[in-house]
This record gives structure tokens, C-alpha cells and sequence, in this order.
């Protein structure tokens, strides 16, 4: 699946951008490389990426700057800092600023490597399967590129947010499949701790969408024990 994915990745430091870009490299992953924040800019307004992994202190334009502007232009596209300031003002400093992981120097290789990994996965988690851009479920169809979902005369009614969509999608693409509660975690958020009330209201919601008796469902099941299945049913 790497052979395809695409990396932008920002550091100044050439012996580690040389050392870690190798690396990547051997992965399978395509690796373009900038050494400062105004090339990072560039490049990513020229191509585009699975993945972006910024050096925090750069030439010109610093790391953070950077992820505040490809947010501007991407909501989506995973972002993780590398960077030798390791404190957790610094780590929460990132996050809030939109980036999706935050390794302090000097890390493990191949916990970089996983990270990396999962980061790309959590990005594009359907493996090869190619979903379509509209799908009807039950009384009303959904918009997988606009994130809307509409009556069937075509009145918006609303828009999904990109937790909602990921979890939708993962869900269509494993369609009659019984999904797990650990495999929605990992998948949409990433293993990151969650509660999991919130995957049921997310799904108590889809059923407000979708289905025709949302007390009664038909397409949105619960699984006992294991999590929920989308049903093979329109």
C-alpha cells in the first residue's frame, strides 16, 4: 500500500533529513524533502501528500507557521512535528495548531516508522477498496466528497463533520461486516483514547439520518459485544 503514499518532509538539519528520508525511502514511500518552511510551503502548493513531517525550528518560516497555513488549505492531510523542544507546552502548542502527532528528538526509528504508518492508514483507511462519491441509505443519500446529506428530492438537511464522515466511510467500506469498537478507534481516531458514548451518538445520529423508524434500525445494527454493522440493505 506505501508504494503510492506520498510524503512531504521538512527538517534543516541535511544529515537527518539524508538519514530519515533513506529510511522512509526503504519503507516504500515516495519522499520529497524541503529544508525550510518557505520551500515546505511551496512544495506542498505544487503537489500533494498523505503525509507532511515538520521540523519545528526552521529557516524562515517556522514549523508552526507552516502547519497554520497548510491547515488553511487542507483540513485533512495528516501532520507530524519532529522537534527537539520536547515540553508539553510545546507538544499542546502543535496539536492546537492542528497537527495530528508530535515526536520529540531524539525518538526511535521504528517508532517513527509506526507512527508514521498509522498516521498514512488513519488518513486513507480503506485499504484498496474505492468507495463512490453518493450512496443512498435508507431515506435520505449522502455526499462522501461534500460531506452532505440529503433528502431524496435533494435538500441538503445536513453537513457530516470529518470524525462523522471517517466513520461513515469506514463503516461503507465494510459494509455487512460487524466492525469493532477497537477497530473504529483505531481507525478514525487514530488508537487515541476515546469514550466510547461518543461512537454511539455519532451512530444513534446516522440512524436520525438514515433510517425510516431510528428506534427500530435496519441499516445502522448494533452488534453485542463487538460493535456495529452497516447492513447490506439500502
Amino acid at each position: 500500500m506505501s508504494l503510492s503514499k506520498r510524503i512531504l518532509f521538512v527538517e534543516d538539519e541535511e544529515h537527518l533529513q539524508s538519514v530519515i528520508g533513506l529510511n522512509l525511502k526503504l519503507e516504500g514511500y515516495q519522499v520529497q524533502t524541503a529544508l525550510t518552511g518557505e520551500e515546505a510551503i511551496r512544495k506542498f502548493a505544487a503537489s500533494s501528500f498523505d503525509l507532511i513531517i515538520l521540523d519545528v525550528m526552521l529557516p524562515e518560516i517556522d514549523g508552526y507557521a507552516v502547519c497554520e497555513h497548510i491547515r488553511l488549505k487542507d483540513k485533512i492531510v495528516p501532520i507530524m512535528f519532529l522537534s527537539a523542544r520536547s515540553s508539553a507546552e510545546e507538544r499542546k502548542k502543535g496539536l492546537k495548531l492542528g497537527a495530528d502527532d508530535y515526536l520529540a528528538k531524539p525518538f526511535d526509528l521504528e517508532e517513527f516508522l509506526l507512527r508514521v504508518k498509522r498516521l498514512i492508514q488513519r488518513n486513507s483507511p480503506f485499504g484498496k477498496q474505492d468507495l463512490a462519491e453518493e450512496y443512498q441509505l435508507g431515506i435520505a443519500k449522502v455526499n462522501l466528497k461534500s460531506f452532505s446529506i440529503y433528502d431524496l428530492k435533494g435538500q441538503e438537511l445536513r453537513i457530516l463533520s470529518q470524525t462523522e464522515m471517517m466513520l461513515l466511510q469506514l463503516l461503507l467500506s465494510r459494509r455487512g461486516e460487524a466492525v469493532s469498537r477497537n477497530d473504529i478507534i483505531d481507525v478514525v481516531w487514530g488508537g487515541e483514547e476515546v469514550n466510547p458514548r461518543t461512537i454511539d451518538n455519532m451512530v444513534v445520529q446516522f440512524r436520525k439520518d438514515f433510517e425510516k423508524d431510528p428506534k427500530n434500525p435496519t441499516l445502522f445494527k448494533s452488534v453485542h459485544g463487538v460493535g456495529y454493522r452497516l447492513s447490506e440493505a439500502t
